[in-house]
């Protein structure tokens, strides 16, 4: 059996759940495309071919392999895109969550069936039908946890707006002992520099006190204060958009000292390095093209 155990974003990573690129099916058409990024790309005639994206995830395991962190991988659906695992559940202290997600995508989770299998089902943890959220959205941080989320009227006309507030209400409920803080997203179909898609294209803690964090992309500036005030503003590495949009925040943590970021992460990556962070660098930016990186690859298991 797995023993579930994740508590905050960058203790000792033991066990992760890494997304494939493998059989990941044709150029989605204008229509099918799920985010500002994808159609930007898909119009632009560079979205990524799966050669490079299977390289580039290749590159990221073996960084799992260096640390001695136990990997699964979904199995492979006939072309289908199955590289953000994030999207499709997540572990809160000993719970296994599964994520509502868009309804087209239930079949990610069935791919992991080698995972769920080892897990206590009373572990297991399904939300109703109305109830809206993905990983990408949700960051523990101790005895909190912060929840990306929309709460403009029109949330059910926007494909971009992944967790609702029945949504972090479901969270409040299920953990009365955490403080739950939700945080109204900036979103856009058409602009992939004003669309935070969920809450860590915006926000990631990383070490013991520290964050990467993207002012333009809370609508609420009280929201985005009370941040402040919980890691203090010498503690945040302040992103502008550009770099929002080459998905800064979306690194991921394999140790309080150890950051996996992408390789022209330049400003950032000298930041860590100035605050004594050992910095895997790989190759991400083909993946980054469909909106999602590092940490929206990844779904943690067990953290010390």
């Amino acid at each position: 059996m797995l023993q579930l155990n994740v508590k905050n974003e960058t203790a000792r990573l033991r066990a992760v759940v890494l997304g494939t690129a493998t059989s990941n099916g044709p150029t989605p058409t204008l229509e099918e495309a799920y985010d500002p990024k994808s159609l930007e790309h898909i119009k632009a005639g560079t979205y990524p071919v799966e050669r490079d994206m299977v390289n580039e995830m290749e590159a990221f395991n073996k960084v799992f392999q260096k640390y001695d962190v136990k990997v699964f991988r979904p199995e492979i659906i006939q072309d289908y895109n199955q590289i953000f695992t994030r999207d499709i559940g997540f572990v809160i202290d000993d719970k296994f969550i599964k994520a509502n997600i868009l309804p087209d995508r239930d079949r990610e989770l069935d791919a992991i069936h080698e995972v769920l299998d080892q897990i206590n089902p009373q572990n297991i943890i399904s939300a109703p039908e109305e109830v809206h959220f993905e990983g990408g959205d949700v960051m523990l941080w101790n005895d909190y946890v912060f929840i990306g989320t929309y709460k403009r009227p029109d949330y059910k006309s926007h494909i971009t707006a992944r967790t609702n507030k029945e949504g972090v209400e479901f969270i409040r409920d299920l953990f009365p002992n955490k403080k739950v803080l939700s945080f109204d997203l900036v979103k856009s179909k058409v602009e992939p520099r004003d669309n935070a898609l969920h809450l860590d294209c915006c926000f990631q803690p990383v070490g013991l006190d520290k964050a990467i964090i993207y002012k333009g992309g809370f609508y609420d500036e009280a929201e985005y204060s009370e941040l402040v005030k919980i890691f203090g503003m010498e503690n945040l590495f302040h992103i502008e958009r550009e770099e929002m949009y080459h998905m800064f925040s979306n690194v991921f943590s394999i140790s309080p000292d150890v950051v996996v970021s992408e390789k022209n992460f330049t400003r950032l990556n000298q930041w860590l390095r100035n605050n004594n962070f050992t910095v895997e660098e790989i190759p991400y930016a083909e993946i980054a093209k469909q909106e999602g990186l590092l940490r929206c690859s990844t779904l943690p298991l067990i953290r010390d």
